[in-house]
C-alpha cells in the first residue's frame, strides 16, 4: 500500500512510519518540521515539507494516490491550545478538514487518526477509563481532537471512507521531544542527563498512564489491516504518578544526588488519567508489551547516546 504519514517528522509519526516501511509499504511523509526532526525520517521514505493546511496538499494527493492516510501531525501542546484556541484549531480541525477532503476527492480507502485517551475524557468518573467514558475536555486540544473524531464519522457516513481512530494515553520512548508540554519522561531525562533540575509541578501525586511508544506504533500497524471503522483506546490501564516517574527515571540515570522539587501546580490540570485498553484486545489483539521499568530504560538509554547539547 501507499501510505501518507501526517507529522512523520515528529516523534509517533517517525516510528509509525519505520514500521510501515518495515512491513513493505510505501511511505510518503509530510511534516512542516516547526516541531518534527529531518533526523527522524526513514532513509526509504519520500519526505515533502508542507503544512497541512497547504492548498498545495491537493497537488501532493493528485499526484501520489495514496491508499491510507495516517494522520499524526498536531499542534499538541495542551498549554498553547488555551493559549490561543484559534491556532489551536487552525491546525487541528482545518488543517485535517484539507485532509479528509483530498481524502474523499482522490480515492482514499481509510484514515488512521491519532486522538487522545486523556484529554477528550477530561475528569474521570471512573478509572480506567474505557471508550463509552463521558466525553468532557477540559482544554481546546482535547476539544479539537473529539471533532475530528465526529468528522470522521460524518465522512464515513456520507462518503464511505473508512477510519480508524487511536485514543493514546501518555506516550513516551525514544525521539520524543525534551523541550515540549506533554513529555514529563522527555524532560525529565533531559534534565538529568545534563545535571539540570527537573521541576515537579505541584504535588506530583497527579497520575498518568504511559504507554511506551513502540506499543503504540504495533496499534497503528494493527489498525491498518483491521477492515472496519472503530476507535480504541490504546494505553496500559495502570496509573503511574509524576513523583514515581521522577524517582525511576533518576535511579536509572544514576543521579541519586538531585533531589526532588516542587513548584506551584499547573491550573486546570487533570488529577487523574487512566484508560482502558480492552476493547483494543478484542478489536486488534493488542496489548501493551513493554513494561515501564523497560521503557524508561530504553528511552534514558536514547538520550545518552545523543549529544547533549542537542537535547
Amino acid at each position: 500500500m501507499k501510505i501518507l504519514v501526517t507529522g512523520g517528522a515528529g516523534f509517533i509519526g517517525s516510528h509509525v512510519a519505520d514500521a510501515y516501511l518495515e512491513a513493505g509499504h510505501e511511505v510518503v511523509i509530510v511534516d512542516n518540521l516547526l516541531t518534527g526532526r529531518k533526523e527522524n525520517l526513514p532513509a526509504n521514505a519520500k519526505f515533502v515539507e508542507m503544512d497541512i493546511r497547504e492548498n498545495d496538499m491537493t497537488g501532493l494527493f493528485e499526484r501520489e494516490q495514496f491508499d491510507v492516510v495516517n494522520h499524526h501531525a498536531a499542534q499538541m501542546d495542551v498549554r498553547k491550545s488555551v493559549e490561543d484556541p484559534r491556532f489551536d484549531a487552525d491546525i487541528n480541525v482545518l488543517g485535517s478538514l484539507n485532509l479528509l477532503e483530498n481524502c474523499v476527492e482522490y480515492g482514499v480507502k481509510k484514515v488512521i487518526f491519532a486522538s487522545t485517551g486523556g484529554a477528550i475524557y477530561g475528569e474521570q468518573d471512573y478509572f480506567p477509563a474505557d471508550e463509552s467514558h463521558p466525553q468532557r475536555p477540559l482544554s481546546p486540544y482535547g476539544i479539537t481532537k473529539l471533532a475530528l473524531e465526529k468528522y470522521l464519522f460524518y465522512y464515513h457516513e456520507v462518503h464511505d471512507l473508512k477510519y480508524f481512530v487511536l485514543r493514546y494515553a501518555n506516550v513516551y520512548g525514544p525521539r520524543q521531544n525534551p523541550h515540549g508540554e506533554a513529555g514529563v519522561v522527555a524532560i525529565f531525562a533531559r534534565e538529568l542527563l545534563t545535571d539540570g533540575q527537573p521541576v515537579i509541578y505541584g504535588d506530583g501525586k497527579q497520575t498518568r498512564d504511559f504507554v511506551y511508544v513502540g506499543d503504540v506504533v504495533e496499534s497503528n500497524v494493527r489498525a491498518l489491516e483491521y477492515e472496519e471503522s472503530d476507535m480504541v483506546n490504546i494505553g496500559t490501564g495502570m496509573e503511574t504518578d509524576v513523583n514515581e516517574i521522577f524517582r525511576r527515571l533518576r535511579d536509572i540515570a544514576g543521579k541519586s544526588d538531585i533531589p526532588e522539587q516542587h513548584a506551584d501546580g499547573k491550573p486546570g490540570e487533570q488529577r487523574r488519567s487512566v484508560i482502558s485498553n480492552d476493547k483494543a484486545g478484542e478489536v486488534l489483539g493488542w496489548q501493551p508489551l513493554v513494561s515501564l521499568e523497560q521503557g524508561l530504560a530504553r528511552t534514558v538509554e536514547f538520550f545518552q547516546n545523543r549529544d547533549t547539547r542537542k537535547l
